[in-house]
């Protein structure tokens, strides 16, 4: 099964930069996405089913033009659940899932603490999140969680560690979260088979970021520990320009 996880930063605006020529070319079984900032009638579906998704799953925000999640399958899902029935959770549109026989993929899109209520609001989240998915587990252990965390785990994970350490999103209180979340039962696929630096998946508009390559690694594949023997490939695809985010990729192998 090939996963692509993608915070497109807005899905009509990733659209008329060529997001679904780019989509076809690279076949994911299922995509996730992040903060669509789009409601499902502002959007013209048959595109996506025209190239094989006709399985779609908006998760919108509640306030138009903002978060929102989505996932796009090639193969009919089981089960599609939205949100986590958390109420404080859910109004944002930042949880989706679909489960298949024998896996569960979701698509997580983390608040950022863009200011001191956002980050109030974040750890709140975080914390909610965490005992979602310690229940959620006991049902469904072959679980996938991809999206934008909105936190650097490591100081390899960003471009400038030192001058960031107050910065949210590389806070010692995120980035032990991070690791508590991991221990709990989860494996960053991308650092089991990849120990490089100046790896990363997000990058400011600002200062021409991208093109020096001064970025953070925001965007994971967390994969639960039973399914630790079926992953093959890792990767985050930084040619892909329809966002201030790249698509990461995960593959696994078959489970049957």
């Amino acid at each position: 099964m090939k996963i692509i996880s993608y915070n497109v930063n807005g899905i009509r605006a990733a659209i008329k930069k060529g997001f679904i020529d780019w989509l076809v070319a690279a076949d994911p079984d299922v995509i996730c996405l992040q903060e669509i900032k789009a409601n499902k009638d502002q959007l013209d579906l048959s595109i996506f089913e025209t190239v094989g998704y006709s399985n779609q799953y908006w998760f919108s925000a509640q306030k138009k033009g903002y978060s929102g999640v989505a996932i796009l399958c090639k193969k009919k899902p089981v089960n599609v659940t939205y949100g986590t029935g958390i109420k404080s959770m859910d109004f944002e549109g930042r949880n989706i899932r679909v489960d298949f026989a024998d896996i569960s993929v979701m698509s997580l899109y983390l608040p950022s603490g863009t200011n001191i209520n956002r980050l109030t609001y974040k750890f709140e989240y975080m914390d909610l999140f965490k005992d979602y998915i310690d229940n959620l587990k006991k049902d469904k252990p072959n679980l996938i969680i991809c999206g934008d965390y909105n936190i650097c785990h490591q100081a390899i994970d960003i471009h400038d560690p030192v001058r960031n350490k107050n910065v949210s999103g590389f806070l010692p209180q995120e980035r032990e979260w991070m690791s508590d979340f991991l221990n709990s039962g989860f494996i960053d696929a991308f650092r089991m088979l990849n120990n490089k630096p100046d790896q990363y998946s997000w990058w400011s508009y600002r200062a021409n970021s991208r093109a020096n390559n001064k970025g953070w690694r925001l965007d994971y594949t967390l994969v639960a520990n039973p399914l630790k023997k079926y992953i093959s490939r890792a990767s985050i695809l930084s040619e892909a320009i329809h966002s201030d985010h790249c698509p990461i990729l995960l593959k696994l192998k078959s489970i049957n």
